[in-house]
């Protein structure tokens, strides 16, 4: 079979580019193999028990399949979790609160319910609630109700 020269001409650019590609692959694979270790290496490194200067085949196997190291997560605090919104005031003992739990809708609560688990509203008064973890107990966290706008 005769091939025109300008067939392949193609056939060695399409033959070049292809083993180029092939040759950054490796090339690329090899530096994430041998580079510093990263966070994902230390990590496996400390799961398995190897002095992290010393480089292990599993962390450099991890970071080749792609895995990250584990990220600390940031656990938001309680009062940060909590926003109040309004007290209501009745007769001693009936007093009840608009409270936002994580950006949802404001739910009301009457003074001895429970808000969440582990955390009970023991008392109202006009601008501020007290939250704690038993009805007798001592108070966890206080709830102040933004200052009012003039």
């Amino acid at each position: 079979m005769l091939v025109s020269p300008q067939h392949r001409l193609v056939l060695h650019t399409a033959t070049f580019l292809v083993w180029a590609l092939a040759a950054s692959c490796a090339g690329y694979w090899i530096l994430q193999v041998t580079s510093n270790p990263g966070p994902a290496e230390r990590a496996v490194a400390d799961a398995v028990g190897t002095p992290t200067g010393v480089p292990s085949e599993a962390g450099a196997l991890a970071r080749l399949l792609g895995a990250t190291a584990p990220q600390a997560t940031t656990v938001a605090s309680n009062s940060s979790r909590f926003s109040l919104k309004g007290v209501v005031s009745g007769a001693l003992g009936n007093e009840a609160a608009l409270i936002v739990i994580d950006d949802k809708p404001a739910r009301a609560f009457r003074v001895g319910s429970v808000v969440e688990d582990g955390l009970i509203l023991q008392s109202a008064r006009a601008r501020q609630v007290t939250l704690s973890a038993t009805s007798g107990g001592p108070a966890v966290m206080t709830l102040d109700m933004p200052p009012l706008v003039k």
